[in-house]
């Protein structure tokens, strides 16, 4: 016992595969200088055609060696990390912290109550005290089904949670254990109880009948309430943990549970999600006031009931564990296809640059799964005082009633509360920005915190992936713009992190704070070469010219690396195709839209906003997606700069056939080979789009509209670049 006592309760080991990586990196930085050599050392005379297009093309190309460089740095030194759950148990069964769970959901159309309370219920089964577990959920739609749903859930829960502790279910989340286990364990009649289908079918009822309504004091509130944005705070203590009748079918006291919807008002900002996340903050310290504090999104259920101990082990630590200031988990999702079609798996994010962020100073908070110190959300610097004596922390007792805690904390929620304070500045989640997750974490690493990135084997959270290419588009575009945002900004890591955060920290955020800027470059290689290509022009060294070698060795390596990069994280090969599709159309579209908006912005023309991604879709469009069908089948500028950009290619590409054709006495083929190639990739990678176009009967073909416009815009295009 007292060996144990001196173990830490986690490790850090270096990841696997940094010398192949290195020496990846070493190749690939030579076979670029040789191309910048050949770029500096033929560029076209003044009067030679094609001067400015080749420099354009040089620009582009020292771009993308400036982000290959950041994300090369940020993979130099990846960690993993791996924890000890049964020395903390030893340790410290007694005197584990409470935690506080966040869960946030905005729209009951968009976010549906039974999935809200699926992930409700998988965190109040966590292996842990459940004395010491507060979910709250923050509902921004003020919905009444939402609220029921939420009911149906407390009284459930007195079933479900015995049922996962004698059976250790997972996961822990009703509907995805009835949906994937084989035969489910225990008594049948056990799926009968789900509540899942009564909810549903109230949902789309769209109201709460009379014999509901009577049934809980909460439903009174929604007497007064003009809309989801006109309304009062409405704040429900549905499970009062402290109550010793607040317990199971087996005697076990139930995790407490809170409803709350937060008050509304249109001449008040709400904030969006970090609004929700600081009301959460303000009303759950006086309700439970657990020193650890987890959010999730409504749509990321717990798949792993054994996280909260995992994560204990990292704060807990006698030597690190008060430099530890939150611990994130990866983002994954349950509901991808075979080969991930949209490329929403986030594979190489979750086991490459993440884990390189980890090692460079700590990963950034991504807005979901990830568990926080309270204080540090309350905007406390890091000091060797920080250090915690875990074993004489009290959770602090609130004497007070429900009733009396209800009307008490509502003002907490209010919309005034935060004026002329400090909240969304100092403290709590920053505001101004869409990705509200990213400049909060980053203020917490300026303040001498340290990030740790946890990615177990069994994953601890898993999401919801969207199922429509719109959907993933949008989603990047929110993402990109946020980003480069923070980058514009004086958040920008240079700037904010400047001598607080590591340089390599400053560096390694980069690599995410510059995804918009990636879509100029990429724009113009789609673009410019394929129109010289028409009109005779050529960028690249002839194919029986030594110069060519560079251009193929760089093409070769990196692709060859990405691709067994790609299925040694457990992807397949079209599934790394997919990723290569998805990787130009968020470059050209998302990542353009994202870059536009800010600069926009900064000329006052517009303002950030906060979008949500739909959770649900039609059944035609997810048999679509489960067939890895592409989903177009509504009218975007993102569609019409696709099919635009691929008609553009298919153009040029069928011009530059017929010139070598005809002109094969001159061997044009031999100067223009790299340039064909380009483009008879782009046409071979736009194939979903001309099927959506021009083959496709269904739904979710291309518009008629987009098409319209799509092939005017492309010819007219061509038309100018010849004349």
């Amino acid at each position: 016992m007292g060996d144990n006592n001196g173990l830490p309760l986690f490790v850090s080991k270096s990841a696997k595969g940094r010398i192949l990586f290195q020496l990846y990196a070493i190749l690939i930085f030579v076979g670029v200088c040789f191309i910048f050599l050949y770029r500096l050392s033929h560029i076209p005379r003044r009067e030679e055609a094609g001067r400015w297009a080749w420099i354009g093309l040089f620009l582009s190309e020292l771009w993308f060696s400036f982000y290959w460089f950041l994300t090369t740095f940020v993979r130099l030194n990846p960690i993993d990390r791996y924890t000890f759950k049964d020395r903390i148990s030893l340790r410290y069964e007694k005197f584990l912290p409470s935690i506080d769970i966040f869960v946030c959901t905005a729209d009951p159309t968009i976010e549906p109550p039974a999935m809200v309370i699926n992930t409700v219920l998988s965190v109040m089964a966590y292996d842990y005290p459940p004395e010491k577990l507060s979910v709250y959920l923050s509902d921004d739609g003020g919905s009444v089904l939402t609220f029921y749903a939420m009911l149906e859930a407390s009284r459930f829960s007195k079933i479900w949670l015995p049922f996962c502790k004698k059976f250790k279910v997972e996961p822990r989340s009703p509907e995805a254990y009835f949906r994937t286990a084989v035969e489910p364990l225990g008594e049948p009649a056990m799926a009968k109880e789900w509540t899942s289908v009564k909810i549903e079918t109230t949902t789309k009822l769209g109201r709460i009948s009379e014999e509901i309504y009577h049934e809980h004091k909460g439903f009174k509130e929604w007497t007064w309430l003009a809309s989801k944005r006109d309304h009062q705070t409405i704040l429900q203590i549905l499970i009062d943990g402290r109550d010793p009748n607040a317990v199971d079918i087996e005697g076990q006291p139930l995790p407490t549970l809170v409803y709350l919807a937060r008050e509304k008002r249109p001449q008040y900002h709400h904030n969006f999600k970090a609004g929700a996340m600081n009301a959460l903050l303000r009303v759950s310290s006086k309700i439970s006031n657990g020193p650890i504090i987890l959010n999730v999104d409504c749509d990321m259920y717990s798949n792993n009931s054994e996280s909260v101990r995992d994560v204990i082990c990292f704060f807990m630590d006698e030597e690190e564990g008060h430099k530890v200031g939150f611990v994130q988990f990866p983002q994954t999702f349950e509901n991808l296809t075979k080969n991930d079609v949209y490329s929403s798996s986030l594979n190489v994010i979750n086991e490459a640059e993440l884990p390189g962020l980890d090692g460079n100073g700590g990963p950034c908070y991504i807005g979901s799964g990830c568990f926080h110190r309270r204080e540090i959300l309350c905007g406390q610097k890091y000091s060797k005082k920080c250090k915690v004596d875990w074993k004489r922390l009290n959770n602090r007792e609130v004497e007070e009633s429900v009733s009396v805690l209800e009307e008490t904390c509502k003002v907490l929620a209010s919309c005034t509360y935060e004026e002329n304070t400090q909240w969304g500045k100092e403290m709590g989640l920053k505001y101004g920005c869409p990705v509200e997750d990213v400049i909060t974490g980053l203020a917490i690493q300026c303040r001498g915190w340290r990030s740790i990135y946890f990615n177990p084997e069994r994953k601890g959270f898993l999401g919801v992936a969207p199922t429509t290419l719109l959907q993933s588009l949008v989603q990047h575009k929110r993402w990109s713009e946020g980003d480069f945002q923070i980058f514009a900004s004086r958040y920008s890591p240079f700037v904010m992190g400047y001598k607080k955060i590591p340089l390599k920290l400053q560096l390694s955020y980069c690599y995410f704070l510059l995804w918009a800027a990636n879509c100029l470059a990429t724009l113009y290689y789609v673009v410019v070469p394929s129109l010289c290509l028409l009109r005779g022009i050529s960028l690249f060294p002839e194919i029986s010219n030594s110069w060519v070698l560079p251009f193929a060795f760089v093409i070769f390596v990196h692709r060859a690396y990405s691709l067994g990069e790609f299925v040694f994280f457990g992807g397949t090969l079209q599934g790394w195709w997919n990723d290569q599709r998805m990787w130009l159309y968020k470059r050209m579209t998302s990542y353009f839209f994202g870059f536009l908006d800010n600069i926009l912005r900064l000329l006052g023309f517009s303002k950030s906003a906060f979008v949500i991604t739909a959770k649900v879709t039609d059944d035609d469009v997810s048999q679509r997606y489960k067939q890895e069908i592409m989903e177009f089948g509504t009218s975007s500028p993102m569609f019409t700069i696709l099919a635009t950009l691929a008609l553009l290619n298919t153009f040029c590409f069928i011009g530059g056939m017929v010139r070598v054709i005809v002109d094969v006495e001159i061997l044009v083929w031999e100067r223009f080979t790299l340039q064909i190639l380009l483009c008879g990739l782009l046409v071979f990678i736009n194939l979903p789009v001309y099927q959506g176009l021009f083959l496709r009967k269904d739904n979710g073909s291309m518009p008629t509209s987009v098409t319209c416009q799509s092939i005017m815009s492309a010819i007219l295009a061509c038309a100018i670049s010849l004349y």
